[in-house]
């Protein structure tokens, strides 16, 4: 038999190595899965290693993990097609005349992408390397700009067809369709509050947002023609959500429809050739790649830390501090939010939703006002989105921060792009706290699509 060891130290060894490794810049998906398998020697013996396949194995033949692979596929092929780049020139130009109509386009035009786009990266970097420099040349104020890129790039991880959403719907046991389906509203509110914010400080202070000169701006006939520019990419998005909403195709057929669907793009924009399909063949691959084996790897660390009993401690310690059902979600927030400065999206998902689902289950629907208990899961998979939203945003480790500095102009500090971050990151506490007082925000599109 292995060592005993306490619970409490047990957590406090487990967790901190982890981080510790990761300070040391490995890469999460080997220092999960290898700590796991360290630990199950010491703690275990040679039967505990049988925890190994039997935490990949369902993975490995989840069906609704395909859906993965498949969505990333579409994304590449679609960005390969410089579809992007259409897209914010078509946006750009209807709404140039506006007082910060060029970061509210930025914002419109990320929200189309993140219905397009299941990954954050491609966003933010996209939009950085063909909104910025447009932004700036007209005389934007950088903080507006950038803090637009950013925001309206983290709306990937919300709209749907997200691939958090989907990976959490497989772990918490969920439905994606629900799940993709209770996040729009939220989705759509955020993107809202951006654009509100950046045309009202725009209106208040023209200098942060100067509309575009007469003289570039285009007749209404020429934004028609623009228009229909953008249909065969708007149409896929439309298919893509439409079938999945009224429940024609599981979102994983949905996936093979708007791969298929992101081909035939491709072909009417002439860019379907061999290197844009090998290219995205190979995005693909490391994507899919690392997503999955840092599940595989936390998995295996999170299944033993609940075997030794981690689960019921956890569950005992909040309890312990006396907080009603509410203290314990708001306490559930502001973790999700530390670990969202230091870890990735994957790795939080699998090292807190595994303990937190069963403790806001046990907590029970009365407890934050919602009728019906099979909605608390998807309340709580919708929060749990909109949460991670932030983590991208908040320094020192933000994803979207760092995604930015590698395409913005080396003049601009850093210091600058954390600052332009922050009131997009209060904008989405709001909206988090909206989510979290009225759950019909969340629940009443569901409860409509599926009674």
């Amino acid at each position: 038999m292995g060592i005993e060891i306490g619970i409490e130290w047990l957590t406090l060894i487990m967790f901190g190595s982890l981080l510790a490794l990761l300070m040391a810049g490995l890469p999460l998906a080997f220092v999960t899965g290898g700590l796991a398998c360290v630990f199950l020697f010491i703690l275990g013996d040679a039967q505990a290693l049988n925890i190994v396949p039997s935490r990949i194995f369902p993975l490995m033949t989840n069906y609704q993990l395909s859906a993965i692979p498949l969505f990333i596929f579409m994304a590449a092929m679609l960005e390969r097609a410089g579809i992007i780049n259409d897209m914010f020139d078509v946006i750009y130009k209807v709404l140039g005349g506006v007082k910060g109509g060029l970061a509210a386009a930025t914002i419109i035009a990320s929200t189309i992408l993140a219905a397009m786009v299941g990954v954050i990266g491609a966003a933010v970097v996209t939009m950085g390397i063909i909104a910025l420099p447009a932004m700036l040349k007209r005389g934007y104020e950088p903080k507006i700009a950038m803090g637009s890129i950013m925001a309206g790039g983290t709306l990937g991880i919300l709209i749907p067809p997200s691939i958090l959403a989907i990976i959490y719907a497989v772990v918490a046991e969920q439905s994606v369709g629900e799940l993709f389906i209770g996040a729009v509203i939220p989705g759509l509110m955020l993107s809202g509050l951006y654009i509100l914010y950046v045309v009202l400080r725009s209106y208040i202070d023209p200098r942060l947002g100067p509309p575009i000169p007469v003289d570039e701006r285009v007749s209404t006939a020429e934004k028609v023609r623009l228009l229909g520019n953008m249909s065969a990419p708007i149409a896929l998005i439309v298919v893509v959500l439409g079938v999945i909403f009224t429940g024609v195709a599981t979102p994983v057929e949905a996936a093979g429809i708007g791969t298929f669907g992101a081909f035939i793009v491709a072909a009417i924009h002439r860019k379907l050739d061999w290197p844009t399909i090998r290219e995205a063949c190979v995005t693909t691959l490391k994507a899919s790649a690392m997503v999955i084996w840092i599940m595989f790897g936390a998995t295996i660390f999170v299944g033993l830390y609940v075997l030794e009993g981690g689960q019921q401690f956890v569950q005992d310690s909040l309890a312990a501090t006396g907080m009603g059902p509410w203290g314990i979600l708001i306490l559930m927030q502001i973790l999700l939010v530390i670990l969202g400065m230091f870890l990735d999206w994957v790795g939080i998902l699998l090292l807190c939703v595994p303990i937190f689902v069963p403790i806001i289950k046990a907590l029970g629907a009365q407890a934050f006002g919602l009728s019906d208990p099979g909605d608390l899961v998807l309340w709580f998979g919708v929060l749990y989105l909109v949460n991670m939203q932030m983590s991208f945003l908040s320094p020192p480790f933000g994803y979207a921060l760092f995604y930015l500095r590698g395409v913005a102009p080396p003049e601009i500090p850093m210091t600058d792009i954390f600052k332009a971050a922050l009131p997009f990151l209060f904008l989405q506490v709001v909206g988090l706290a909206v989510c979290m007082l009225y759950p019909q925000v969340i629940t009443w599109l569901p409860n409509l699509v599926y009674g």
